[in-house]
């Protein structure tokens, strides 16, 4: 007859091969930045000071440089920055002071940062010199939906719900593949001919997958709600 079904041992899932490369990637940047945390702690400085310039940093870089078509330039500033988001918690870690203000402080300025990336661009195409209304458009899809791809998973756990899913485009690979095309389009300026393309191809490739994250986020606490209100109308109806 075999082993019942419901004695059987669950199944290992494996992890996807986005999930392991981000744990290898957390690791090794782990790594390399902790000594890097560790100087700043002894000078006295705070995670939320990092978490700050950091952000600002960012700001300065996408806000500055990408509307007067300096995509190089912008994206090595950025890039400076944005591995503040590591420091950070690498120093709170450090400090034993992991804490929902912090947690709340990354999570708020993330969302910033990002708009300063996306808005940037579109400020740029929305210009004389880089004039394209439609990117300047995709431009503006990939901000905004970008801020409700993180909105959904946010809300969604806020009433109580795991939000288990995982997205084809989430913030990491909206940053990697729109950073990357910036600062390759930018050698353009360094006589580079026919790379200035790449960016308008990663621009549709992030809105179309943030698109279709959103949809599988919306998908998925639509599922979860309504799992959990049937959970509640049976445990109410087994209290009677």
């Amino acid at each position: 007859m075999g082993q019942p079904v419901a004695d059987r041992p669950p199944a290992r899932t494996r992890p996807s091969g986005k999930a392991m490369l981000n744990k290898y990637a957390r690791a090794f940047f782990t790594r390399v930045l902790t000594p890097f945390a560790a100087l700043l702690i002894r000078l006295g400085v705070s995670p939320d000071a990092v978490t700050l310039i950091g952000t600002g940093g960012v700001m300065a870089g996408a806000l500055v440089f990408y509307p007067q078509g300096e995509f190089f330039w912008g994206t090595v500033t950025i890039t400076l920055f944005v591995f503040s988001d590591l420091v950070d918690g690498n120093m709170a870690r450090q400090l034993g002071r992991s804490s929902r203000w912090g947690a709340f402080l990354d999570s708020t300025l993330d969302r910033v940062a990002d708009a300063a990336i996306f808005g940037g661009l579109a400020l740029w195409y929305a210009s004389y010199e880089g004039h394209d209304i439609a990117l300047c458009a995709v431009a503006i899809f990939c901000l905004a939906s970008g801020q409700v791809v993180s909105y959904t998973k946010a809300r969604g756990e806020s009433i109580g719900l795991p939000v288990k899913v995982n997205g084809l485009v989430e913030r990491a690979e909206r940053l990697v593949i729109s950073l990357v095309a910036c600062g390759l389009s930018g050698l353009h300026a360094f006589g580079v001919p026919g790379i200035q393309v790449l960016l308008p191809i990663a621009l549709w490739i992030v809105a179309v997958g943030s698109l279709i994250t959103l949809i599988q986020r919306v998908v998925t606490v639509r599922r979860e709600a309504a799992e959990a209100d049937a959970a509640t109308l049976v445990g109410g109806g087994d209290s009677r």
